[in-house]
C-alpha cells in the first residue's frame, strides 16, 4: 500500500489522536462543522509542540462559498505569511470565480506566497463546473495536491469521476480522495481509483465534562445541547480505517 493517509482534525488534541493511530499527515482546522476554517495561530503553535508527523493548515477565512472579497483574500495572504514564518509544512486553500472556475490569479498568488510550503487545493475543486478544466488550471498554478470526492459528497457516489480525475491528473498533481471514507469503503475506493492519497475525519461526539450547565442560554445557533458536547477525533476509528486501506 503506497497511498498516504491524511486526517482532518480540529486542534492539537485531534492531531495527537491521529498520529497515535498511524496517520501520515494531518489537516489542521477549526470549525469542521463548517467544512474547516483557519485555526488560530496559537493552535498552530500548540500543534507544532506535539506533532511528530507533518500537518497542513487550512487557510479559509469563513464558511460558505469560495468567492472571496478583497479583504478576505488579503487576510488569507496574511495567514499564509504567518504560517510560512512559523515553518509549517503546508497549507490548504481554494479560490473560485463567480463562474465556477478556479481563480487562477489568486491561486497562483497564494502558491507563490506559500513556497517552500506545500499547497493543497481543497474541495472547492468539487464546486467547479468542469473537473478536467480545473485540473489543468491547478497544474498551471503549481498546486501540489487536489482534494476531491468526485464532485459528490460521498466518494463512493463519485467514484467514477474520481477515477477519471486521477487519470486526468496524469501524475502532474497528486489527487487526494475524500468524502465519507471509513473502514467499510476506503479499500474499494482505492482499488477503483488508485488515488495518491486519502483524507477523512473520524469524529466522535462525547459528553462535556462540565458539571454546571445553564439551560437558559447557548453561545451559538446550534441546539443548546451542542454547548455540552465535544467532537473529538476517534483514534480507534482512524486506526481501523488505515488498517482496512492497508489490506486492499
Amino acid at each position: 500500500m503506497t497511498a498516504l493517509v491524511e486526517i482532518a482534525v480540529e486542534g492539537a488534541d485531534g492531531l495527537v489522536a491521529a498520529q497515535n493511530a498511524g496517520a501520515d499527515r494531518v489537516e489542521l482546522c477549526a470549525g469542521l462543522l463548517e467544512g474547516g476554517l483557519t485555526p488560530s495561530m496559537g493552535m498552530v503553535r500548540a500543534a507544532q509542540d506535539v506533532a511528530r508527523i507533518p500537518f497542513f493548515v487550512m487557510v479559509r477565512p469563513r464558511g460558505g462559498d469560495f468567492l472571496y472579497s478583497d479583504i478576505e483574500f488579503a487576510a488569507m495572504l496574511a495567514d499564509v505569511a504567518m504560517l510560512k514564518s512559523m515553518g509549517v509544512a503546508g497549507i490548504v486553500i481554494g479560490c473560485l470565480t463567480a463562474e465556477g472556475t478556479i481563480d487562477e490569479a489568486r491561486t497562483r498568488a497564494l502558491v507563490e506566497a506559500a513556497r517552500p510550503m506545500q499547497v493543497t487545493n481543497h474541495r472547492a475543486f468539487d464546486m467547479t463546473r468542469d473537473y478536467e478544466e480545473s485540473i489543468e488550471a491547478l497544474v498551471r498554478c503549481g498546486v501540489d495536491r487536489v482534494m476531491t470526492g468526485g464532485r459528490h459528497k460521498m466518494a463512493t457516489e463519485g467514484i467514477d469521476t474520481l477515477a477519471r480525475t486521477v487519470a486526468a491528473a496524469r501524475g502532474r498533481i497528486r489527487v487526494i480522495a475524500c468524502g465519507g471514507l471509513n473502514r467499510s469503503n476506503i479499500a474499494e475506493v482505492y482499488r477503483r481509483t488508485q488515488a495518491d492519497e486519502f483524507h477523512f475525519a473520524a469524529p466522535r461526539v462525547v459528553d462535556s465534562p462540565m458539571r454546571f450547565r445553564n439551560p437558559a442560554i447557548g453561545m451559538g445557533r446550534t441546539a443548546i445541547e451542542r454547548e455540552f458536547s465535544l467532537t473529538i477525533t476517534d483514534e480507534a476509528s482512524v486506526r481501523a480505517t488505515i488498517a482496512s486501506l492497508g489490506g486492499s
